[in-house]
C-alpha cells in the first residue's frame, strides 16, 4: 500500500516513517506538511492511504479529508492527533482509523490491516464532517488541484456534467453538484436560477431589463444573471435579510 504521511511537525511525520520503514506491505511515498501540500501530492502521487494530522495551520485535517473525499478515486484516510476530541467527527465520517499520538507500531498496523477505500456513503459522510464546513472548494488542474477559497466564488454555474465556478481569478470546473452545493452552502449562496447559485455578498442589484426579465447583476460580472419567476421572491427575500 502507497502512503502519505502529513502533519506540519517533522518529528511526528519522521515517527511515522521510522514505523513503517523495511514493512514490504507499505511504502512510504511522500509527505506533507500542510492540508494544502497534502492534496497537491495526493493529486501526483496517487497515494492509498493517507495518514492525517487533524491540527494543522491553515487547512486542518477534517478540511483536507472533505477535499479528498471529493476525488474521483479518494484515497483511504487514518487520521493521527494529539487530541481525543475528534474522535466523534472522525467516527461520524467512517474513517478507516483514528490513532491517538504518540501512536504504537501495533495499532498503527492494525489501522492499516483496515485500511480499503471508502465506500460511497464512507464519502458522503466525510463530506459532512467537521462543524464549520469547507472554506475553499477543490478544482482539479491535470494532476494539480487549485483551490479556491469560498469568499472568492462569485457564481457557480451548471454546466452539463460540470459545475463552472466563476471566482475573482477566473473560472474552473468541478466535479459536484449544484444541489450538494446549495446544501452546503445556503447561508452564503442562493438560487436564482435552476442552473446558477449566487453568492449573496458579491450580489450588487435585481434589476429588469427592456423585456421585463429580472436580472441579478453581480459585481465583477458584465452581464446580469437571469433570475427565474420560481425563484425571484426568495431572491428578493434573502437580499432584504441580508
Amino acid at each position: 500500500m502507497r502512503i502519505l504521511v502529513v502533519d506540519d511537525e517533522a518529528l511526528a511525520r519522521d515517527r511515522l516513517k521510522a514505523l513503517l520503514a523495511g514493512q514490504q506491505a507499505h511504502e512510504v511515498v511522500g509527505e506533507a506538511q500542510s492540508g494544502e501540500e497534502c492534496l497537491q501530492r495526493v493529486a501526483r502521487q496517487r497515494p492509498d492511504i493517507v495518514l492525517l494530522d487533524i491540527r494543522m495551520p491553515g487547512m486542518d485535517g477534517l478540511e483536507t479529508a472533505r477535499h479528498l473525499a471529493a476525488l474521483d478515486a479518494p484515497p483511504a484516510v487514518i487520521f493521527v492527533t494529539a487530541f481525543d476530541n475528534f474522535a466523534i467527527e472522525a467516527f461520524e465520517a467512517q474513517a478507516v482509523g483514528y490513532l491517538l499520538k504518540p501512536v504504537r507500531a501495533e495499532r498503527l498496523f492494525e489501522a492499516l490491516a483496515r485500511a480499503a477505500r471508502p465506500t460511497r456513503p464512507q464519502l458522503a459522510a466525510l463530506t459532512g464532517a467537521g462543524g464549520n464546513g469547507r472554506r475553499r472548494i477543490a478544482a482539479r488542474l491535470g494532476d494539480a488541484l487549485r483551490l479556491i477559497p469560498v469568499d472568492t466564488i462569485r457564481y457557480f454555474q451548471a454546466e452539463q456534467k460540470y459545475v463552472a465556478v466563476h471566482h475573482e481569478d477566473g473560472i474552473d470546473l468541478i466535479d459536484e453538484s449544484l444541489k450538494e452545493l446549495e446544501s452546503e452552502f445556503r447561508e452564503e449562496f442562493v438560487r436564482i436560477h435552476r442552473n446558477a447559485l449566487v453568492a449573496l455578498r458579491h450580489m450588487a442589484a435585481l434589476e429588469r431589463d427592456a423585456r421585463g426579465q429580472l436580472g441579478a447583476r453581480i459585481e465583477g460580472v458584465g452581464e446580469p444573471l437571469a433570475v427565474s419567476r420560481r425563484h425571484a421572491p426568495e431572491v428578493r427575500r434573502r437580499i432584504q435579510e441580508g
